[in-house]
């Protein structure tokens, strides 16, 4: 009778221990899981990967160690709902017809997550897509409205919306681990959409990092008191100086109660975002931030433009990558679960931003301008068995390629209206059949605020050809190997007369290639003046 009884114990012991191995045997084989993490405004230079200068990310560095690093990645249009749109549906501004914040997503639109989805992948988006409240193509999503607040932030669902305290970041990560966990189905491959709100403006950090980041000091980089020698009309008139245009209040932190006292004469508002922490996160905020606005009263007083700008400067770095500490803590968590469930063999991890962003170049902060610090993005993709780990790749990729390459990893046929290049070649080893020569970009949100003239361009690894227009018609041409801080436009230097010659034409090409012209910059001019 015992005997009978252990053979029935074992029996189906076998039975449940033969179920789990056909059950990761099967999650093995299938198509490659996809994780996509993407964080809004995160410049390169704000990940130790690239420059452990100013922070020290060691979960985001993870996929550079673990995979490939791309250090020259860029957007066509460096702006965040545009960047988005480039992103999904693997085409040009002009083509998808979102070319700035302001404009309507078309709908029609044909995304990448929709193939996947329809393909068999189950799709899920958490986080701040931007624009839109009902994305196509996922399974599941829990979105920010708009820019979304970093406490206590609001959600978009299926279900409706509902409030959610906490940090927006931990937030985050806590709807996707909590999807990943509950309601994956382990017998799809997934595409996971894991965008983050951080570090935008207002850059309100979590106050786990309040008392630290307030207290450090970063170098100050070489081009902070750039004074446009070469770019009058363009780069000059720019509205986004951390001297001129950073807000004492809305950014740095400032009560307008200290501004007020000080007889400083600024537009003052307190961060939006402040308006949604409730009483015991308030207090927590003034407890650091208060003696900041005291601290302020006493050294104004003896401060110059150079002595100001630096303290802007300082403030506004101590938030900014504060929340960027989150975020990268936060990556580390999503990065520990899927090597504690052991799905990292058959998942592709990318983490990117929506554009890249100024950190005191130029003197500026945002984005937007086709020089570098906006222009390039941080890529760090990590595909195991696929991508041999700790490749630093330099050839040009732009975010026009994520949607292709996500569809050629899954086995899906791409549109035939994408416009971008699937990197898999970079990815595998099969450099050989990568032959990009060039890239393309075309900003349009002007005039708008920060006040950056429309201009599109084209870059090569060795040089940079701008036109600036609408209501200036300025060219603009740097020598990046020998300016690599953009400093001197070279346009009209005789010694690079052929060399304008050669990068006008190769512009030409370009805008024909991706089917852009003036009939559609004038069309694109006279849209924005009816809105």
């Amino acid at each position: 009778m015992k005997f009978v009884k252990l053979s029935v114990i074992f029996i189906f012991l076998a039975n449940i221990f033969s179920c789990q191995q056909k059950e990761k045997s099967k999650e093995k084989n299938q198509k490659p899981n996809i994780v996509f993490i993407m964080s809004d405004d995160h410049a390169y230079q704000a990940i130790s990967a690239y420059n452990d200068q100013l922070i020290q990310t060691p979960n985001i560095d993870r996929i550079a160690k673990e995979g490939m690093l791309f250090s020259n990645a860029s957007v066509t249009n460096s702006i965040c709902a545009p960047s988005r749109a480039v992103i999904l549906t693997g085409k040009h501004s002009h083509i998808n017809g979102k070319i700035d914040n302001l404009s309507k997503f078309d709908t029609t639109n044909v995304t990448f997550p929709q193939l996947l989805q329809k393909a068999g992948y189950q799709t899920a988006m958490f986080g701040k897509l931007h624009f839109g409240n009902n994305p196509k193509g996922f399974d599941e999503f829990k979105i920010l409205p708009g820019q979304g607040n970093y406490y206590n932030p609001k959600f978009i669902t299926q279900k409706g919306d509902t409030i959610i305290e906490g940090y927006v970041t931990d937030i985050t990560t806590d709807l996707t681990l909590d999807w990943m966990k509950n309601r994956r189905d382990k017998k799809k491959p997934f595409l996971l959409m894991y965008l983050h709100k951080a570090p935008h403006r207002a850059w309100l950090p979590s106050e786990k990092y309040y008392k630290e980041y307030t207290q450090k000091t970063f170098p100050l980089p070489a081009t902070l008191f750039d004074n446009f020698k070469t770019r009058e009309t363009t780069a000059q008139s720019a509205e986004m100086g951390i001297f001129k245009h950073i807000s004492l209040t809305n950014d740095n932190k400032l009560t307008p109660k200290t501004v007020k006292e000080l007889g400083i004469k600024e537009w003052s508002r307190l961060g939006e975002s402040l308006w949604s922490l409730n009483k015991e996160q308030r207090a927590k905020w003034d407890a650091v931030y208060k003696p900041i606005n005291e601290d302020f009263k006493k050294r104004y007083p003896t401060m110059n433009d150079s002595t100001f700008t630096v303290w802007k400067y300082q403030r506004y770095l101590q938030d900014y990558l504060a929340t960027i500490a989150s975020v990268d803590d936060n990556v580390g968590r999503v990065l520990d679960y899927l090597e504690d469930e052991k799905m990292t063999e058959n998942t592709i991890v990318v983490y990117t931003s929506d554009q890249g962003f100024y950190l005191g170049e130029h003197g500026w902060f945002d984005k937007r301008f086709m020089y570098n610090e906006s222009f390039k993005t941080p890529l760090l993709i990590k595909w195991p068995n696929k991508i041999t780990a700790g490749i630093t790749e330099d050839e040009m990729v732009q975010n026009l390629d994520f949607a292709q390459t996500f569809l050629e990893i899954a086995g899906v046929k791409a549109t035939k209206e994408m416009q971008g290049e699937s990197l898999v070649p970079l990815l595998t080893g099969q450099k050989n059949k990568w032959n990009r020569q060039a890239v393309y970009y075309h900003y349009y949100e002007y005039p708008a605020e920060h006040a950056v003239k429309r201009h599109y361009g084209i870059a090569t690894k060795d040089y940079k050809l701008i036109h600036f227009y609408h209501d200036v018609n300025t060219w603009e041409l740097y020598d990046s190997k020998n300016d690599p801080n953009e400093i001197n436009n070279v346009y009209n230097n005789p010694d690079y007369a052929n060399i304008v010659i050669e990068m006008t034409k190769k512009l030409k090409e370009i805008r024909i290639k991706y089917k852009d012209s003036e009939i559609l910059d004038k069309k694109f001019i006279e849209q924005y003046q009816k809105n």
